[in-house]
């Protein structure tokens, strides 16, 4: 006897569905006449960014906005990622730090980045003529606090990778498949989210903050977050670097490049590197 099971074939494997879901983003992007895609040199917008390339040529641009959340390190990382892809590049300056509701750093601080950053690129795009803007916020994202997702809804930001059901892991993958340098970059958050909600976020704390990574980077760790709390780093490292961190010589390393970078008080989190933590002190309703 026919069961449904066989009429319908074997179970998809993983390798059908990332090859469904990147045909599903590439069909898309081929239905865009042109697009800017907004680069912050991650893992998701850097593999956007190559399949925009991929798709539709010299009609995709990659735009990376520069400000004093955007460090120095991200910038190089952003530029090599460039270089390798080919794709076409361009910088813009965005003006968050104008904005007095960004920088008193509330709980939907990422909202007004987020909008300075989709306002600038879609005047871009109204001056070039290119049809469309878009971000590379992905399937996982959405389980997170995103306030930065409601301004892109409200700019008209597409988000192909979220419409092709892409994970993070999915993205890691088809990126290391196809060559990319990013592929396995750790994730990286603008400076201003290593600033607690409701402490005001400053050009000079950021760079403090970006020396202090910087120097911990130098170490040899991978993926770090250094918490400002005014005079007190409260450092995050991931779980596999952790035990590393903490043991007898670098510790007292890691201590002492902090101390030069200003600060007083140094706390390294036992519980590892945890993306988006401080979003930890924000109430659930506030979340919702």
């Amino acid at each position: 006897m026919t069961t449904l099971h066989n009429l319908a074939g074997p179970p998809a494997g993983p390798d059908v569905l990332l090859e469904s879901r990147q045909a599903s983003l590439f069909e898309s992007l081929r239905g865009l006449d042109s697009v800017i895609v907004a680069l912050s040199g991650g893992a998701d917008s850097a593999y956007l960014a190559w399949a925009a390339h991929t798709t539709l040529g010299a009609r995709a641009l990659a735009v990376t906005a520069l400000s004093a959340s955007f460090s120095a390190f991200d910038r190089e990382q952003c530029q090599a990622f460039v270089r390798h892809a080919g794709v076409r590049h361009e910088f813009i300056a965005t003006e968050e730090f104008s904005n007095p509701l960004y920088v008193a750093n509330a709980g939907d601080r990422c909202y007004h980045c987020k909008a300075e950053l989709f306002e600038k690129l879609g005047g871009l795009a109204a001056e070039r003529g290119v049809a469309a803007v878009a971000y590379g916020i992905n399937a996982d994202d959405i389980s997170d606090f995103r306030p930065g997702h409601r301004a892109a809804a409200e700019h008209r930001v597409l988000a192909p990778l979220l419409d092709a059901g892409m994970t993070k892991a999915a993205i890691r993958e088809l990126s290391r498949r196809a060559g990319l340098p990013t592929w396995d970059r750790p994730a990286s958050a603008c400076l201003s989210s290593r600033i607690p909600y409701g402490t005001a976020v400053t050009p000079e704390a950021l760079g403090q903050v970006q020396r202090a990574e910087a120097a911990l980077r130098a170490l040899g760790f991978r993926q770090l977050r250094v918490r400002h709390f005014g005079e007190e780093a409260r450092v995050e490292f991931a779980a596999e670097e952790l035990a590393a961190a903490l043991a007898p010589g670098t510790r007292e390393q890691v201590e002492s490049r902090l101390r030069a970078c200003g600060y007083r008080l140094i706390t390294i989190d036992p519980r590892g590197y945890r993306q988006g933590s401080l979003n930890e002190a924000l109430a659930s309703p506030r979340r919702a």
